[in-house]
C-alpha cells in the first residue's frame, strides 16, 4: 500500500487509513513529509509565512471540513494510479 503522511491531531485519520493497510508516518515538520504518496494536513498553518516550499511530489489533501472517510476515499483515488 502507500506511504502516508499524517499531520499530527488527525488521529482519527491515522486509523482508518492504517486499517486501510496504508503505511502512516506523523508529520511533524517538512521533511517528514518526503517519500510520501499523499499528506494529510489540517490546513490550520498552511503557508503562514507566504513561502511555498515543495518537499513532496505527493498528493496533498486538506482536512478541513472533511470526515475521516472523506479523506480515507481521497487518498483512495490519489494513490491508485
Amino acid at each position: 500500500m502507500a506511504k502516508i503522511g499524517v499531520e499530527a491531531g488527525l488521529t482519527d485519520v491515522q486509523q482508518a487509513l492504517q486499517e486501510m493497510g496504508h503505511e502512516v508516518v506523523q508529520l511533524h515538520q517538512e521533511s517528514d513529509a518526503q517519500g510520501c504518496d499523499c499528506c494529510v494536513i489540517t490546513g490550520q498553518d498552511q503557508n503562514v509565512m507566504g513561502i511555498a516550499n515543495t518537499v513532496t511530489q505527493g498528493s496533498v489533501i486538506q482536512a478541513s471540513g472533511l470526515t475521516a472517510n472523506e479523506i480515507c476515499e481521497q487518498v483512495g483515488s490519489r494513490v491508485q494510479g
